[in-house]
């Protein structure tokens, strides 16, 4: 049987914790950052834990 490959654009988006969580970043912090507030630009800077719902389909992708 061939080996499972990564998939790389999983891969660039989500990040495994030492604990095996899948952490990845919030959406709406790339750009367009003059009409946003200091707070709301300050929430959305901190990773976010994958749903369970979400996390069992990307741990197959990253061959987890």
């Amino acid at each position: 049987m061939p080996k499972q490959k990564t998939h790389k654009g999983a891969a660039k988006r989500i990040r495994v914790t030492g604990g095996g969580k899948l952490m990845h970043e919030q959406a709406n912090n790339q750009h367009k950052f003059e009409y946003k507030s200091s707070t709301r630009k300050r929430r959305l800077d901190k990773d976010q834990v994958l749903s369970p719902a979400d996390a069992k389909r990307m741990k197959k992708l990253l061959g987890l």
